[in-house]
């Protein structure tokens, strides 16, 4: 199962991502959407998963919700905008994970891309980066990789040089 994971689009999609979503089986979405255009455009390519950020409207609230929990194949995901990463996760998260034990938590928010391990909690941690204009961040990311079973594998980062606005 090919995959791509994006997040903090707010409001816009970069063009130079479509070649990329055109060989994925499921796009993922971690929070920041900015509107529904945003998912429909995605949603032309492959199947989506979402979550709601901060800067989301009723609409994307209506839509998706703040947490989701899914399984794509063997590997058990949890994905919110706003989660942290290990050793500095957001208050009442980590007991969420001690509860859920997920093997992938996903979270977006900070802008800053990140492929961590939670040795604690023996959960990967990922965060996409950023792949909208707005934002402090200089570069656009997005991660592509392959869920078979239960591995993650051919994790790569694809970077997109930003154009200031």
């Amino acid at each position: 199962m090919k995959i791509i994971l994006l997040s903090d689009s707010h409001h816009s999609l970069d063009e130079r991502i479509f070649p990329h979503l055109e060989k994925c089986d499921e796009i993922w979405h971690a929070g920041d959407i900015g509107n529904l255009e945003v998912t429909d455009k995605l949603k032309t390519f492959a199947p989506i998963r979402a979550v709601w950020g901060n800067i989301d409207d009723h609409k994307a609230r209506e839509e998706f919700r703040k947490t989701t929990y899914f399984k794509c194949q063997k590997l058990k995901v949890m994905m919110t905008h706003i989660g942290g990463y290990p050793g500095r996760y957001e208050k009442g998260i980590k007991e969420i994970l001690e509860d859920k034990q997920p093997d992938l938590f996903i979270s977006g928010h900070s802008h800053i891309l990140k492929v961590m391990h939670d040795k604690k909690l023996d959960i990967l941690h990922m965060n996409p980066g950023a792949i909208g204009n707005y934002g402090w961040h200089k570069v656009k990311t997005i991660l592509a990789f392959t869920v078979d079973g239960k591995e993650i594998k051919d994790l790569r980062v694809i970077e997109f040089p930003r154009n200031r606005n």
